[in-house]
């Protein structure tokens, strides 16, 4: 990693702990017994390859081989970790007008991806475009609020997974955007859109309560914000409980450390989102004492 990186995680250290544990932590915090990564992508669409020198924006940023090292280095220091993707996988480079989905697949197989979500541009191949990518995917496609039941992927996308890492039960669950106005009936063909708010409720419900996840995350391809009532990453907080963190998409957000909000009880949740194009890695993690008692702290880091 590049010193500037080594800084921006330097200066980010500590910037969340304290900050009531996502709603969590409390005063009798003892010093931490487990430390859980998380990585995060969102709306890589297909940049498979760094930006050019002569880029404007990016010059030189991004590329799945730069990806790679990063992970690599971060799995070193903390085996604990998860990589994970928000959706808007496909689309953007003639990769994906060549391959169909077929590199971007193999490619996060290689990097050791654990989850993803669907993004609207995932279907852009139509949804037997995306049923014929599976079988080069290593790694899980989790929704919870398309109905997938009369569809060929019915069966292939969970809608919840419970990662374990270090005796720490993470419970993953995702939620994506609206595909009516945004992508041909033709392409999702029979997939139903579920209230994202309320599959949210009955998913931390059953994470949370029944399962007992000691982290509960949300794989969202929502947005960040708008000024409408339109659903939101940030809505969607505030409309629920038992949520520790909002991994976001759709809407290209680039935020240089997670948004610390609030939930339906007024405890804190994280909410992130690294931009597009691969060109950042998100970065959060949690720390957990001998009561599971949770902090956390987070960052972009630039690939």
């Amino acid at each position: 990693m590049k010193r500037k990186t080594f800084i921006q995680q330097t200066t980010a250290a500590g910037v969340f702990t304290g900050i009531g544990g996502l709603g969590l932590l409390t005063s009798s915090f003892k010093s931490p017994v487990k430390h859980i990564t998380i990585l995060h992508t969102n709306d890589v669409h297909s940049h498979i390859e760094a930006f050019p020198a002569d880029d404007a924006k990016f010059p030189n940023q991004g590329g799945v081989s730069r990806r790679y090292t990063l992970i690599e280095a971060i799995r070193k220091e903390n085996p604990n970790t998860l990589l994970l993707d928000a959706g808007d996988i496909f689309q953007g480079t003639p990769f994906f007008n060549f391959y169909g989905g077929e590199l971007e697949f193999k490619l996060m197989s290689k990097l050791k991806y654990d989850a993803a979500t669907l993004g609207n541009h995932d279907f852009d191949n139509g949804i037997d475009g995306f049923y014929a990518q599976l079988p080069h995917a290593d790694f899980s496609f989790i929704n919870s609020n398309y109905d997938f039941s009369n569809t060929m992927i019915d069966g292939k996308v969970k809608d919840h997974q419970i990662f374990i890492k270090d005796g720490v039960k993470i419970g993953v669950f995702g939620l994506g955007i609206e595909l009516d106005g945004l992508v041909s009936k033709n392409n999702y063909k029979e997939t139903k859109y579920l209230n994202p708010v309320e599959i949210a409720q009955e998913m931390t419900k059953k994470l949370k309560q029944q399962e007992k996840c000691d982290l509960v995350i949300c794989l969202s391809h929502l947005g960040y914000h708008y000024e409408t009532d339109k659903i939101d990453d940030l809505k969607l907080a505030a409309k629920t409980k038992d949520i520790d963190l909002i991994i976001g998409g759709h809407t290209h957000t680039f935020l240089p450390k997670p948004t610390i909000t609030t939930n339906i009880e007024g405890k804190k949740v994280l909410v992130n989102q690294t931009g597009w194009a691969g060109v950042n890695l998100g970065r959060i993690d949690f720390y957990l004492d001998e009561e599971n008692n949770v902090s956390a702290d987070g960052v972009a880091i630039e690939v």
